[in-house]
């Protein structure tokens, strides 16, 4: 997550998931109560459980990179590019039909990367994103491996399920966010008025590991937000409104444009409260994130318990919006 705002075809290949037989019975019991009736009236698919061993396994390679790579993955050095030929293979070979946007920040070449299902109407276009850039101080495999990874993950279900929704669906990875945003305000800039128009919703997920975690919803809009909290309500989890994500995220850039955003966060440098450990766990008096833009934010800064129970609610939200 960045310190502050700053506005300025391919084969399509099955993946087996690995799942094992309790993943199985989440997988069924989340098919009976997690079907969502669509605009048709029909009951339309329910988000797989997203096993979190594989998001883990994105993070572990994120993690690998950065080491190989100067210790980072930020804006301008190798470990940046080597993280976006990472996942554009993955996605490539799941079916995707992937783009690299090319911008410039800090007098250094950036890189969005961008993944189109295909199919579904384009008019009405929901996207899911995460920035894949770290701070130069570390790897960042919570700020933002945990978001990338998720999001990658679920897109790569959405290739494993085949899935046909009615809304157009597409994923993307912005670079230079630590910078200001700067790689999702150069790809919002770039649009035309009708293609921000068909932007039905952007989610956004920035931190959904955090070690310390709280469980946050973005409240931007309130019918994405319920999205959200109705999902965790269901699971006894309670969550609270993302305060500190405002305008320190990629979502602005889309807010900014009139697009409706949403996403979910699990805290950054913010103290956790004494209501809020009690209500959660973890520890009050300490951030939600201790290594925040630290050079220990690797996988060990992970909680993943709720690295799970975020990415399943991003899949969920992905799966209900384009229906």
């Amino acid at each position: 997550m960045s310190i502050r705002s700053r506005r300025h075809q391919h084969p399509r290949r099955r993946r087996a998931l690995a799942a094992s037989a309790a993943t199985a019975v989440a997988f069924a019991l989340l098919g009976t109560a997690g079907a969502q009736a669509s605009q048709g009236g029909e009951q339309a698919a329910a988000a797989p459980d997203i096993p979190v061993e594989n998001v883990q396994r994105h993070l572990d390679e994120l993690e690998s990179i950065a080491d190989a790579n100067g210790g980072n993955r930020a804006h301008g050095e190798p470990g940046y590019e080597a993280s976006v030929a990472y996942l554009q293979e993955k996605l490539d070979a799941a079916g995707f039909e992937t783009q690299v946007q090319e911008f410039t920040a800090g007098g250094s070449t950036g890189y969005n990367l961008v993944a189109d299902w295909p199919g579904g109407d384009e008019a009405q276009t929901v996207m899911a994103g995460a920035h894949l850039d770290s701070v130069s101080a570390g790897a960042g495999v919570n700020d933002n491996g945990s978001g990338s990874a998720g999001v990658l993950e679920t897109a790569l279900a959405v290739s494993e399920s085949d899935l046909e929704p009615a809304k157009h669906l597409r994923f993307a990875w912005w670079g230079a966010e630590e910078l200001g945003m700067v790689g999702s305000s150069s790809y919002v800039d770039g649009l035309s008025e009708e293609e921000v128009d068909g932007i039905d919703t952007y989610l956004n997920f920035d931190m959904i590991g955090s070690p310390n975690a709280g469980q946050f919803v973005y409240d931007d809009d309130p019918a994405v937000e319920a999205v959200f909290t109705e999902w965790f309500e269901a699971r006894g989890v309670e969550t609270e409104p993302a305060e500190e994500t405002a305008g320190r995220s990629d979502h602005a850039s889309f807010k900014d444009a009139g697009v409706t955003v949403g996403g979910t966060f699990t805290g950054a440098g913010y103290t956790k409260s004494a209501e809020q450990a009690e209500k959660w766990g973890g520890t009050a008096g300490e951030p939600f994130d201790p290594c925040y833009h630290s050079a220990c934010d690797g996988t060990d800064n992970i909680d993943t318990d709720s690295l799970d129970l975020h990415t399943d609610a991003l899949a969920n939200a992905v799966w209900e919006l384009s229906s």
